[in-house]
Order: C-alpha cells, then sequence, then structure tokens
C-alpha cells in the first residue's frame, strides 16, 4: 500500500472529482457568511448549506472542496488522546438534485480501490438498516461481499438535524490489521478501538422530516460526503495518529528540537506536544482569515487556543516566544493549497508574536492575584479556592486551571473544581445563546426563505439612478400578492439602483412609484440567492405583483457616500505608505456623513503619522486622479497588484477600482468618477479597538467644511472667555493653567501646614493597651491622600504602636490604619481593624498588615467606630 502525504492526497481527491465533472471551489473562509447559527465553519457541507436548502442557486450541480474546519468543543480532550483535534480538513464532493447513490457508491468505490489502490478485502461498509437500496448497490453492481458490509441504526448511520432534509448514511471501513487492534474476541466494524476505521461518509440526503416527524421523498435528493483529510492520511501512512502524519509530524518534531525532549519519551509532556501541534494550525488559519485575538465571539477562541499553546509551552521548558516561529512550519506546509498564507506570512508573525506578550503579561497578573488569593485563604485558616475565582483567573486572565490547581498544591490546598465546572458550563451556555436558534443546517427560516430560490435581482445602480423595473414578489410578514397603503413591508424587483448594505457601505434610501401609489425605501439588504430586498412602507396607494414600478434613489446621499467610499481606498494606501504593507482593512463603515477604517496595525499612530496619512490623501484628491472600475477574473486582478480583502468570498469574475496609478482595490461598492469631487479630507479620530486593529474616522466634501466652521466656533468662543484674540488663545490658556498650578501648590502647602500643626494636639490622645500605643483619632475634612501623609509623620512621631485616623469629607467618611512591624508581630492588622472599623461607618475596605484604608457613608458613626478600635485590638493581641 503507497505512502501518500497529506497534501498530495488532497489533490488526488480533488482532480478525481474534477475529472468526474463536479466544480472544484477553494475552501471557504472560516468565518461563516450570512449564518448566525455558527461561530466557525465546522464541517465540509456547512458553507454549502444554501445550495442544500434551495436559498441559492449553486455554480454548478456537482462541486467537490476541501473545506478548513475548527472545532472546539472537545478542546480539552486535545492532547490527551491521539484522535482529538481542533483543526481539520474535510474532503467532500456533493450533488445538488443531480446524481445521488449509484453514483456516489460507485465513484467512492472506484477512488478507494482505483486511485488510492486500497486492498478490497481489508475494506468493510456499513449502510442504514433500512436502505435495502443501498446495499443492493454495493453488494450487487459494485460486488462488495455481504460479509462486508454492516447494517447499523438511526443513531450510527441517518443524518438529520431537527426538521428538513435528511437520509440515511453509508460509511466505508479500513481494516488497519492487529496491531491496531484492542484485542476483544469481539472486535468488528464499530468497535471503538483503531482497527476498523470509519472514514469516508456518504449522505444519502432523500427525504423532508416535517414537524409531526413524518418523512417525505425529496423530488431531488442530494450528495453530501465527507472524508477528513488527516485522519486518510494516518491510515494511507499507517501510523498511529494524526500526529504522525507527514505534515504534522514535521511540527511536532520542531516542537520537540524547541524543547530538547523526544516524543514518545514521557506521557505527559506528550500531551504538551500534541496541544502545541494541533492549536498552531487552527491559530494559523483563524488569523489568516482575518480573526483577531479578543475576548469574545470567534477572537476568544483564537485567544483560548493561542494562549494555551503558549501555556503548554512553558510547561515543556520551552524559553521566550516561540509560536510565531511554528505558524512559518504551517505555512510551509500548507502553502501549496493555501496560498493566502504566503501572503499573509509577515501578518500572521506579528499578530502571534504580540499576543504571546500579552500572554506573558496576563500570566504575570494572574500569578499576583493567585498568590493574594492564597494569603487570604492562609489567614482564614481556608483550604479551597472559591471556584469562581479559579474561574476568573481563568477567564479574564488566561490562566489555566491545571496551572492553579499545581500551584495551590504546592501549599496544601484546592480548588473548588465543581464549581469552577459550573461557571464553565455558563459561559458556553452564553455562548450557545449568542448564537441564533436554527433548524436545518443551521440556517434561520425566514420569510424571505420561503421566496423562489430562482428569484434574483440586477443590481443596475453603478450607472443609474433611476430604473423602470418590475416587481417579482412582495412580503409583509408572510409572502404576499398585494401591499396596502399605510403597509410595511418588502419590496422585489428584477432590476434595482437601490444599493444594498455592503462591503461597509450603507444602503441606499428613496422611492418606489407606480401608478397606483409611493413606496419609502428604508433599508435595502442582499438575501441570499442574489436577491435585493427593499424594505419601507406604502404611503399611497397599494403595490402588487407584476406591477411596473420606477425606482429613485436618493442621489445626494449616493453622491455623499460614493465620496466617503472613494476616500477610504485612496486611505488604506496612505496607510500602507506611511506605516507599512502590514496594514490590512479590518472593516469600514461609509455613509453619506463620515468615514470609519479598521485596519491592522499594533501601535497607535503619533501626531506626525497621521498628520502624514491625511497630507497623502489630500495630495491625490487635488492630483485630480481618475476612478476606473472594470471587471476581470480574479488571477489577472491579483496579477495586477488588485488589494483583496480579508475573509471575502470572490467569485470567478470580480470588480476592481482603481484610483489613477495609485490605489487599485476589489470592491463592488459605488464610486466617483475622480478624486477631485471628494474635494478635501479630515481625520477626526485614531483609536484603537481590539488587540492588533486601530480605527480611523473621517470625514470629506461638505462635512469636513462644516467640521472646520464648528472649530472654528469653538477657537472664538474660547478666546471671548479668556478674553484673547483667536491667535494668542494658547498662550493665554497656558498662563491660566499656570497660575492655576500656583494656587494648588499653594493650597496643598497650606493644608500640609495645618495638618503638621495638628500633630502635636493628636499625639495627647495616644493611650497603652497592652503595653502597645494606640493612637485612634478623628481630623478635620481630610482627602485620603493628606490623611495617609498626616497617617506618616504620626508613625514616625511614636515610632512604635498602631494608629488609626478617620476624617470627614464631602460628606463621606475616610479611615486609615497604621502597625508599626514590631507590633504586627505581636498580633495587630491594620487590614483587619479597618475592615471591622469601616463596617460600623458604613463602608468596607481593608488592606496589609502594616497599612490599610477605607471609606465609608455615615460620618455621624466616626465617633462610634474610633471607640471601638482598642477592643478590636485587644482581640487581636489576645
Amino acid at each position: 500500500m503507497k505512502q501518500y502525504g497529506l497534501n498530495e492526497l488532497r489533490e488526488m481527491y480533488l482532480d478525481f472529482f474534477e475529472k468526474k465533472e463536479h466544480l472544484k471551489m477553494k475552501s471557504f473562509s472560516l468565518v461563516p457568511q450570512n449564518d448566525k447559527s455558527l461561530l466557525l465553519i465546522n464541517a465540509g457541507m456547512a458553507p454549502l448549506k444554501p445550495y442544500f436548502t434551495g436559498q441559492e442557486t449553486p455554480p454548478k450541480k456537482r462541486v467537490t472542496t476541501c473545506q478548513k474546519c475548527i472545532r472546539t468543543g472537545d478542546i480539552e480532550n486535545v492532547g490527551k488522546t491521539a484522535r482529538h483535534g481542533t483543526f481539520f480538513e474535510m474532503l467532500g464532493n456533493f450533488s445538488f438534485g443531480d446524481y445521488f447513490k449509484e453514483e456516489a457508491i460507485a465513484w467512492a468505490w472506484e477512488f478507494v480501490t482505483d486511485v488510492l489502490k486500497l486492498p478490497e478485502d481489508r475494506l468493510y461498509i456499513s449502510v442504514y438498516e433500512e436502505d435495502d437500496e443501498a446495499e443492493t448497490i454495493w453488494n450487487e453492481k459494485i460486488g462488495v461481499d455481504l460479509s462486508h458490509i454492516v447494517r447499523m441504526g438511526k443513531e450510527d448511520n441517518f443524518w438529520e438535524l431537527g426538521v428538513g432534509p435528511c437520509g440515511p448514511c453509508s460509511e466505508i471501513y479500513f481494516d488497519r490489521g492487529e496491531k491496531y487492534s484492542c484485542g476483544s474476541a469481539d472486535c468488528k466494524v464499530g468497535c471503538d478501538c483503531d482497527r476498523y476505521i470509519e472514514f469516508w461518509n456518504l449522505v444519502f440526503t432523500q427525504f423532508e422530516k416535517d414537524e409531526a416527524g413524518n418523512y417525505h421523498l425529496l423530488e431531488n435528493p442530494n450528495i453530501d460526503t465527507g472524508m477528513g483529510l488527516e485522519r486518510l492520511a494516518a491510515m494511507m501512512q499507517d501510523v498511529e495518529s494524526i500526529f504522525d502524519v507527514d505534515t504534522i509530524k514535521a511540527l511536532r518534531d520542531e516542537i520537540c528540537q524547541k524543547a530538547n525532549l523526544t516524543y514518545k519519551e514521557d506521557a505527559k509532556k506528550d500531551i504538551s506536544i500534541r496541544v502545541i501541534t494541533d492549536h498552531i494550525r487552527s491559530i494559523v488559519f483563524m488569523a489568516s482569515d482575518g480573526i483577531l485575538p479578543s475576548n469574545e465571539g470567534r477572537g476568544y477562541v483564537l485567544r483560548r487556543l493561542l494562549r494555551r499553546a503558549a501555556r503548554h509551552g512553558k510547561l515543556l521548558g520551552i524559553e521566550g516566544k516561540f509560536l510565531a516561529d511554528l505558524s512559518q512550519i504551517v505555512i510551509e506546509v500548507s502553502k501549496d493549497a493555501y496560498e493566502e498564507l504566503v501572503e499573509k506570512e509577515a501578518y500572521l508573525y506579528k499578530i502571534i508574536s504580540i499576543e504571546e506578550d500579552r500572554f506573558d503579561e496576563t500570566i504575570d497578573q494572574g500569578l499576583t492575584i493567585l498568590k493574594e488569593y492564597i494569603h487570604d485563604m492562609q489567614i482564614k485558616n481556608e483550604t479551597t479556592l472559591l471556584g469562581k475565582k479559579a474561574f476568573k483567573l481563568y477567564d479574564t486572565y488566561g490562566f489555566p486551571l491545571d496551572l492553579t490547581k499545581e500551584i495551590l498544591e504546592e501549599e496544601g490546598l484546592f480548588v473548588d473544581e465543581k464549581a469552577f465546572n459550573e461557571a464553565m458550563e455558563q459561559q458556553r451556555e452564553r455562548a450557545r445563546t449568542a448564537r441564533e436558534e436554527s433548524n436545518y443546517m443551521g440556517s434561520k427560516e425566514s420569510v424571505y426563505n420561503q421566496l423562489d430560490a430562482k428569484l434574483s435581482s440586477e443590481f443596475v445602480g453603478y450607472d443609474q439612478i433611476q430604473c423602470q423595473s418590475t416587481i417579482t414578489a412582495l412580503a409583509t410578514e408572510e409572502i404576499v400578492t398585494t401591499i396596502h397603503e399605510n403597509e410595511k413591508g418588502t419590496i422585489f424587483v428584477e432590476q434595482t439602483p437601490f444599493y444594498a448594505t455592503s462591503g461597509g457601505q450603507l444602503k441606499d434610501t428613496g422611492m418606489i412609484k407606480s401608478k397606483n401609489g409611493i413606496f419609502v425605501v428604508e433599508d435595502v439588504i442582499k438575501v441570499m440567492g442574489n436577491k435585493i430586498a427593499h424594505i419601507g412602507k406604502v404611503i399611497e396607494g397599494t403595490f402588487s405583483m407584476d406591477d411596473t414600478v420606477t425606482l429613485f434613489i436618493d442621489k445626494e446621499k449616493r453622491y455623499a457616500t460614493a465620496k466617503n467610499h472613494s476616500a477610504t481606498h485612496i486611505l488604506h494606501k496612505a496607510l500602507k505608505d506611511v506605516l507599512g504593507a502590514h496594514i490590512e482593512q479590518a472593516g469600514s463603515y461609509v455613509s453619506e456623513d463620515r468615514l470609519r477604517f479598521d485596519y491592522t496595525h499594533f501601535s497607535a499612530l503619533n501626531d506626525e503619522e497621521i498628520e502624514e496619512v491625511e497630507r497623502i490623501v489630500n495630495e491625490k484628491i487635488s492630483d485630480s486622479l481618475p476612478v476606473q472600475t472594470k471587471v476581470m477574473t480574479i488571477d489577472e486582478a491579483k496579477q495586477r497588484g488588485a488589494v483583496a480583502l480579508f475573509g471575502e468570498k470572490y467569485d470567478s469574475n470580480v470588480r476592481v477600482v482603481s484610483m489613477g496609478d495609485y490605489s487599485m482595490e476589489l470592491c463592488g461598492g459605488t464610486h466617483i468618477q475622480n478624486t477631485n469631487e471628494i474635494n478635501t479630507f479630515k481625520i477626526i479620530s485614531e483609536t484603537g479597538v481590539a488587540a492588533g486593529v486601530r480605527r480611523m474616522e473621517a470625514l470629506t466634501s461638505n462635512h469636513a467644511i462644516q467640521y472646520y466652521k464648528d472649530q472654528e466656533k469653538t477657537i472664538q468662543e474660547l478666546a471671548k472667555i479668556l478674553k484673547s484674540d483667536t491667535h494668542q488663545i494658547v498662550k493665554k490658556a497656558e498662563n491660566v493653567m499656570d497660575e492655576m498650578k500656583k494656587l494648588q501648590q499653594e493650597n496643598e502647602k497650606l493644608k500640609s501646614q495645618l495638618a503638621s500643626g495638628a500633630v502635636d494636639d493628636i499625639l495627647s490622645e495616644v493611650k497603652e493597651i497592652q503595653g502597645i500605643q494606640l493612637l485612634s483619632a478623628k481630623v478635620d475634612n481630610l482627602e485620603m491622600n493628606d490623611l495617609r501623609n498626616l497617617g506618616d509623620q504620626l508613625k514616625q512621631k511614636i515610632g512604635s504602636g498602631v494608629i488609626v485616623l478617620a476624617t470627614s469629607h464631602n460628606g463621606k467618611v475616610n479611615l486609615i490604619g497604621m502597625v508599626t512591624d514590631d507590633v504586627i508581630k505581636k498580633g495587630a492588622h491594620a487590614g483587619n481593624i479597618i475592615k471591622e472599623t469601616a463596617g460600623i461607618v458604613g463602608g468596607g475596605g481593608g488592606g496589609r498588615p502594616n497599612m490599610a484604608q477605607a471609606g465609608g457613608k455615615h460620618p455621624e458613626k466616626i465617633q462610634e467606630a474610633l471607640e471601638n478600635v482598642t477592643s478590636i485590638l485587644e482581640k487581636q493581641l489576645n
């Protein structure tokens, strides 16, 4: 049996089905498009849902893909077993109402026996227990002996997800031989051991399940197959697990080299090696699809994987950053199939490096906090750390539970793992509810999904601001044939000049008119199947199916929006020129009144950089660059240097927008004809929005001019307040600030003198408790900082003892306590004294044994609180 490499197997599979007249499609992004039920693509068929549900027409009825997938449901088991992983590639061939069981089975058998050359006597087939048709095909048409065909129940061999399309499955198994057997006398197909490995699942979607649980035959059944590439490679290379496959082993070996270890010499260390090996693949592919580390959603998954890998690197003794280096190997072994990895190599290296640095910082923070928890537990004679505290360490500071347990065990302490797991489950539940409930294949049913899949809308708004067309569909809360006056609804037409919100550009608004009525368009969205929905309200008359209508967009709003959109393209290029080639668009918002541009960068821009970006954009505006759009193939666009955006899925033909020779981007938005129409460009803010992502907001044309007018008005008003002319306003403001600082310094000096003068009076209140000097006193109207300074002076004066001071300031209580080191050894604890005292004045607080402070809300109880200090101290000394 020939041992094919993983990359070789991928190409063999795709080429085989391409010869069977399948359209070979590139892997979709890991970020689901138009599917809120999924956080990440987790199966080969997931991006193809609209084709299976009929909401969109597929580019061809036969398709084959190798899809990137991420699954994190069993992340805690990754590394502990040789089976679990988060990243994998799924091979698949699909039929949307074209061929069915006979062809799918025949081609699967042909591939595994003629192409892979797997011995037939080691191949086994499973079929659904009621699927006589599939068994007959395998046995009578393919020639598989009945002894090698196993019938299985619904749980194993029937695919369904709630209501909707579903059907039986047929799986192909390979007998890997005795060495992989569990040794049981009953070891056979279906056993949990690694001898009989199921490597290809053929799903025959032939039924529609209704709400009552009844199954109805589909008029056009589908084929959906899935075969894990890594699992196939492990099988073909006759290795124990995916971690021994050629491309993955290259990663594993590099990790071993960095840790100066040998794989399979230490079972505990092998867990860490496998965790890092798996996670770095997920990290690289997620980041290459534009996902950035954050504390929620996909970004949280990426951050969790990266920090988990970094943590296991520390367990292996790897010093310093190492994940960014490993990303280079992922790129090297995967670049032939995923060329975008090479294009983003420098960017990926930077993102991973920054997040590794952040992890080092958070680990240090976590250690500090855990030490405080341990200190509190020891004071209170507690042995178990609260689960919510362990979860906070994990969730906020990326501090793994196993590390918390390890450190606690060194102190003879434990953690409430049950409460920790409950908090973890609550977080998972929040993540689940954040995604929308779904029915078949996770696609939420809406009124628009009931429309005929063959309906589509042609956008003609690049060249027209109005056009005549015919109504093809109408909807309110359901599909209707007429919308009446004062009724809200949606209109679909054959052709429209209305731009639907997409690519960061906001929708057009306007009107639709017919001989019978007027419809105000308030929103425009894209609906599955290349449909454009005009959402709004009938303000006069009625609209019915097949009506001839005229559509008018708000041309002034469109023109202002187009100016801002063209300006974002120039801004994108200017940022690259000033900051470097690593700049990538991470999001945008283009409306009539402003533009917002998010981009990948790793530090705030200084004033000089912002000024230079603004200068370049205005220079290109004044250069009157022609704005041209051309439709070309995606390959031609890339050869010309057109900039494509992260995570976007482009058709074979794309629209390329050029600003002279300066900027060239793939874009479906609307633009002006010449950059001089933008008139002027003004940056109004530059901020950070996420790790490695900055946001710039800017104005153009009339809105920029209005901004300058507003600034001028503000300056004039300030000049009046400061009694200065506008040219001297800065100097006058500086003089006012200098005078204020002098007055503040004089005020602080007077307050300090007053406090110092009171020291002798306060010292007269010192009393002795069990041989310890105690000074508890009320002082007048001091802020906490002044109260601390006074406490320090008194501490120096008495040399040894306990000091408790209280004051009322702005209607609230400030408390401070200090204990000298020699008295701490006798049992006194400032933190506990202040904590108990603060309770009397309606507050809370605490601190260290030598110094503590607190606040309260009942000044009238200060004297009562101070009188209790004596008894509190006596209890501590006893």
